[in-house]
Formats: C-alpha cells, structure tokens, sequence
C-alpha cells in the first residue's frame, strides 16, 4: 500500500474521482456527503476513522478575553478551518443546545489561527489538534466550548472513503481493507501509546506533543446508526438537502 499525503482531504477528490487512489484516509464526513448528495462522485464509506471525543477540537479565546462562557459567542467573530463544515455545523449544535446564538464564521487555515487570535482579528477560534493544544501551550488561550459538546458527543467526523466503481471492480479487496482497518482502530482504541508512537511516523507531530494532544475516538465497527446522526444533523443545518440513507452510504461485504 502507497500512502500520499494531503493537506485536506477534500484535495484528493480529483485523484479519486480518475483512479489515481482507491481510497481516501480521514476523510472528511461532511464533505463527502455532500459529493454524494450532488452526484459529483459515486463515494461511499469503507470504515470509519474518528468519532469526536473530549477536547479534540475546542473553541479557544485569548487568556484575557471577556468571553466566559458559550452564550458570550453570539455574534462574535468565530475562526473555522472550512465554512459551512463539521466545525461550524456541530459548534452551531451545541450552541443551540445551550439555548446561546450563533458566532460569525471565519475561515482560517488552522496554521494561522494563532496569529489572527493573538492580532485581535477574530475573537474566538475553532482549533482541532495538534494546533488547539499548541495555542493553550503558547498563547495561554483558554477553552470556553468543548467540541465534543451535547449534542455532538461521540459524533462520526471522518473515515476511509472510495468510490462504488473501486468496490464493484475490486470486492474481495475492499472487504479485506475494511477488515484490516477495523483490526487497527481496535488497537487504537485500547492503547493510547500505540497511537502516540505511530503519530509522529506519519504527521509532524512530535512525540512529547502525541503524549499532551486530544486523541478522537477510534471505532473498531462502524455505525450506520451513528452516520444518520451526522445526517440528521446535516439536514437541520441545510448542508443537506435531503436524506440519505447511512446504509447504502456505509458498505457492507456481502458474505
């Protein structure tokens, strides 16, 4: 297997779509949902990859910032890596939850999210990791939103994506891949340190940052009762415009 890295996963669509890959790791959900949706490319979930989990992607402030709590967002200027994307769409979740507003969205690269917080050109940022514990460390920013938040606790964000083509040409290899790749999140699940040896083999992350970051969760089977949550969700947020069924999204071996 050749592994060719990419900044977003939403860059590697075109390769996908000519054959230059088979499948795309942590992909993201929303967006190839909504390829999906559009008929843009015949896509469909191999496995999952990450589900949120505590403090993976929090919404950071300044040590000094005036906003103390989630309502204090309403209005503000919020930096989000993607408009209209898993982080404004379950940030938005959980404001609602809360009864709070919701913030203005900025797209932000999450590399530069730190020197437009520190400039006072936004007031709040939306920092996945490794980035969101680099600003605590350096910046002394300060967590007002957990991201794994009620109502988006556990929620699918991303996994092993290919195309209906790649599965009805090559069946028994999708299946295999699918095996082999619940067989490792099974390991990440149960060991934390496995996770953190193998990080910096294959990201920049150092390996006193892998022992300090939010790890996601890891499911070793994936749910279609999960994805319906992320649609459902997409739905009510209008970055769906009609349901899709987390079944023929998510492929299952025939045996």
């Amino acid at each position: 297997m050749k592994c060719h890295p990419v900044q977003q996963s939403v860059q590697a669509l075109p390769a996908l779509a000519h054959g230059q890959v088979d499948v795309i790791g942590g992909a993201n959900f929303v967006t190839f949902l909504q390829t999906r949706e559009k008929g843009t490319l015949a896509t469909r979930v191999l496995a999952e990859d990450a589900r949120n989990a505590p403090h993976m992607m929090d919404v950071l402030v300044p040590a000094d910032s005036k906003i103390k709590e989630p309502r204090d967002l309403a209005g503000k200027k919020v930096a989000v890596n993607i408009l209209n994307n898993i982080q404004s769409l379950t940030l938005n979740a959980t404001l609602g939850k809360a009864g709070a507003d919701r913030p203005e969205y900025r797209q932000v690269p999450f590399p530069q999210m730190g020197s437009v917080l520190e400039r006072g050109q936004v007031d709040a940022v939306h920092a996945a990791e490794p980035f969101a514990t680099a600003l605590k460390r350096e910046l002394k920013a300060r967590t007002v939103v957990d991201g794994n938040a009620a109502p988006v606790a556990g929620l699918p964000l991303s996994g092993y994506v290919t195309t209906d083509t790649f599965i009805d040409k090559y069946p028994k290899t999708a299946a295999a891949f699918q095996r082999a790749i619940s067989a490792a999140q099974a390991v990440a699940a149960k060991d934390r340190g496995a996770v953190e040896k193998a990080l910096p083999g294959y990201t920049k992350i150092k390996p006193e940052e892998a022992a300090a970051i939010g790890l996601p969760d890891y499911p070793a089977t994936s749910s279609a009762a999960q994805l319906k949550r992320l649609i459902s969700l997409m739905r009510t947020q209008k970055l769906l415009t009609k349901d899709l069924d987390p079944a023929a999204v998510l492929y299952q071996p025939t045996r």
